[in-house]
């Protein structure tokens, strides 16, 4: 195992990470259309219970995701969690929001009312994967920080930090770009289509299931709009490369060119196309099918991690600089040690266990759909 071959296996590990919290934001997705899914009061509070069984998924997937790129990547998650904190903080009291909301909307004594943490749910349901979109899309279209590594051993250096944020916004003005607000979007409506998919096939509920397909055409309509149109920015924008020497270029066609050089990825992102695409299309065109989460699902899956890995492998930059060039952040020079890499790479021989226990808890959940008399038990949501 070489350093550079431990590199790209955490990169990889990382990536898969983000392409499950993109994929587990259904929980997210179903939240934000539970008012016209349900539309009844109890019908609402099916589609809660229902997303209420993954929550706990999400976030401790968001966790781990952001252990990960520590541990494998510190630069990065110094300069980005430390840097571009009020962009992070946002995320994380959304997320926050959504477990106070889930615990309290229904207690006792809550004198707030059911529907100020409906609200909450809301809220987390558009923020969250907006932002967390938002914050995927700088790995592509670049932030504003400056990477000052002399810091550490300057004696006249006012601050020994390693990254410092260009502006005040801290991360926020990364808003201020229409590409990153159009994934963002992109994200926020596949999230719904994701979670409409999910309600449709873990809720026991005719009325539910019939209001999801309309309600299906409505998200998917323009996340595909969305979507491509960013896809086709980005193949044909100029992408931020490297040259063995570490020097930071712009190159034209960057991201296009990491796909024809490495076909594998290509394929993994027209296979995760086609199958979002199926799942979607024959939930809407068959009455009798409630299965599209799966192929979706996959396929999200899939598209994420090609996206992620085409944004850091062949020499490119996944964290670009906007304020200084030379600054942005790769995968050779913001890595851990070797030392550190060869370490972890034998405990995550232990993330297939882990992984076997999901899929067990996930049906042992699943194994019996949600129906209205369920909800009316005092551990309902």
């Amino acid at each position: 195992m070489t350093y550079e071959f431990l590199q790209h296996y955490w990169c990889f590990v990382v990536a898969l990470l983000g392409a499950l919290l993109v994929f587990l934001l259904f929980v997210q997705g179903a939240n934000s259309v539970a008012t016209s899914l349900g539309r009844t009061e109890e019908g609402k509070r099916l589609v809660y219970n229902a997303t209420g069984r993954k929550w706990e998924f999400t976030f401790t997937t968001l966790v781990t995701f952001g252990g990960a790129f520590f541990a494998s990547f510190p630069l990065f998650y110094s300069t980005s969690f430390g840097g571009a904190y009020w962009l992070w903080m946002l995320i994380l009291l959304t997320f926050v929001l959504q477990a106070v909301s889930y615990e309290f909307q229904n207690k006792l004594g809550n004198f707030l009312g059911p529907r100020t943490f409906q609200f909450f749910l809301t809220l987390n349901g558009i923020f969250g994967p907006l932002l967390l979109g938002a914050a995927v899309a700088t790995f592509f279209e670049g932030s504003n920080f400056i990477i000052e590594k002399n810091n550490l051993i300057d004696p006249t250096a006012v601050t020994p930090i390693i990254s410092r944020w260009a502006n005040a916004s801290h991360g926020l003005d990364a808003l201020l770009n229409p590409w990153v607000l159009v994934f963002g979007f992109a994200v926020v409506f596949l999230a719904r289509t994701l979670g409409i998919l999910y309600v449709m096939n873990c809720v026991d509920d005719e009325d539910i299931r019939s209001r999801g397909s309309v309600r299906l055409i409505g998200t998917a309509v323009p996340f595909v709009l969305l979507f491509v149109a960013w896809l086709v920015h980005l193949l044909l924008k100029d992408g931020f490369a490297y040259t063995d020497e570490g020097v930071i270029c712009m190159q034209p066609y960057k991201y296009l060119t990491n796909f024809t050089h490495m076909w594998y990825l290509l394929l993994l992102l027209l296979a995760g196309v086609v199958l979002v695409l199926f799942g979607i299309v024959k939930t809407v065109v068959s009455s009798n099918y409630n299965g599209g989460i799966w192929p979706a699902g996959v396929g999200t899956v899939l598209t994420v991690l090609a996206l992620l890995l085409c944004s850091a492998w062949n020499h490119t930059a996944y964290y670009p600089s906007t304020a200084d060039l030379q600054s942005s952040l790769t995968m050779a020079n913001s890595c851990s040690s070797e030392f550190t890499l060869r370490v972890m790479f034998y405990v995550s021989l232990l993330v297939p266990f882990v992984l076997a226990y999901i899929v067990y808890c996930w049906r042992a959940i699943d194994k019996k759909k949600l129906t209205r008399e369920e909800i009316q038990s005092d551990h309902a949501y």
